[in-house]
């Protein structure tokens, strides 16, 4: 497991956030020699080389059956309620309890950080937004908070029936936020998650368009639990390694749900964000995902753009937009980091045991490797 585990007696207490050391030693798809796509990453090829925009986790593991948690993803370190970010919300598949959307489709904004937990603590992720929302100074008359809250169903491996994870635990997320590298694989919201069979979690990776292009970052974090034949840089690895989903025609699980989170520093408006998120789609789908019927697959898509910021104080808002021809580079920015985040998320993963004895082996890296450099020499 990923993060610092202490144990007392036979009981593993919960970690709230990773050391400097286990982001180290924590190793990517790039770190295989694995590169996809044409534009360059950023520093940290993460969701924070997006300037302002910070992560937390707190992570859950305790005893036989606790294997969950939360993850907040914070757009911009000012007062997000008095400040908001202009955001868009799309559902590639609707089956899933995503808080908050409606208003986010009606008014074009985000008021609050983004949380991800699992599918039945979505109240607490909105219990704790809101508690943090109101404790901001200047938001003393506020008397309605619009909370975001994404979720995946972790019931395989952790007791979801429990509900293991509290108001409390949504804060210490919120509070333990922090820029520069991301913790990924089974932490935060992503300790239970499982994708094409294989353990995945928390990936995270970023895109930066050169400066002929606007100079701009995407970046994409994402909790990825869904299901669908594995690919990996255009390699057919699920078949290869005969682990799939529909093997020999069988119905199998292909459920699951993936939330996907998209921040940019370019300055678009709500309806650009949409279309953003819908190539979102297009990122999961390179990975071989395919939006089962039960899969809560949704996309939200934020600027952060300082000068177009949403200051409601003001009788009139004029934000400086890309025209629509502009926008092409940042779909495709939008498609790599989302395929790289949720490859992120098998690379970093680790095995793990939870509820009912059930267990989840990770990507077999050296196997995945050895097939795509064969299929590199193949190629030329």
């Amino acid at each position: 497991m990923k993060g610092k585990i202490f144990i007392c007696g036979a009981l593993i207490i919960s970690c709230v956030l990773a050391g400097a050391s286990d982001l180290q030693a924590q190793k990517r798809m790039r770190d295989y020699g694995i590169k996809t796509g044409i534009f360059k990453t950023g520093e940290y090829n993460a969701i924070t080389d997006v300037p302002g925009v910070t992560v937390g986790h707190v992570t859950k593991i305790e005893g036989e059956d606790m294997r969950t948690g939360v993850t907040a993803i914070i757009p911009h370190q000012g007062n997000i309620f008095r400040n908001k970010v202009p955001a868009a919300i799309y559902a590639g598949n609707g089956f899933g309890k995503l808080a908050g959307v409606t208003q986010v489709q009606e008014l074009g904004n985000i008021e609050t950080p983004i949380v991800l937990t699992n599918t039945l603590n979505v109240a607490e992720g909105i219990s704790g937004l809101v508690e943090y929302t109101l404790a901001q100074p200047g938001n003393e008359n506020v008397r309605s908070v619009n909370a975001v809250v994404g979720e995946t169903n972790d019931g395989g491996l952790n007791n979801i029936r429990a509900r293991y994870v509290t108001k409390d635990d949504v804060l210490a997320a919120l509070k333990k936020a922090k820029s520069g590298p991301v913790e990924e694989g089974c932490v935060g919201a992503g300790v239970g998650t499982v994708s094409f069979g294989f353990k995945a979690g928390i990936g995270t990776s970023s895109r930066v368009l050169p400066k002929s292009l606007g100079g701009y970052t995407v970046g994409v974090l994402v909790q990825s639990n869904y299901g669908g034949v594995l690919e990996i840089a255009g390699v057919q690895i699920g078949q290869l390694l005969e682990h799939y989903q529909f093997q020999k025609n069988v119905m199998q699980d292909v459920d699951g749900s993936c939330m996907m989170v998209v921040v940019t520093d370019a300055p678009v408006d709500a309806r650009n964000l949409e279309r953003m998120a819908k190539r979102a789609m297009l990122g999961l789908a390179k990975t071989g995902g395919i939006a089962s019927n039960g899969s809560g697959d949704y996309v939200i898509a934020m600027s952060v753009c300082p000068e177009n910021l949403i200051n409601e104080s003001t009788k009139t808002y004029s934000p400086e937009l890309l025209h629509n021809d502009d926008m092409s580079a940042l779909f495709l920015a939008t498609i790599e980091a989302t395929s790289e985040a949720l490859w992120n998320a098998l690379f970093a993963a680790k095995d793990i045991k939870g509820y009912n004895g059930k267990e989840v082996k990770a990507l077999p890296i050296e196997k995945v490797v050895e097939y795509i450099k064969a299929a590199e020499v193949t190629k030329k």
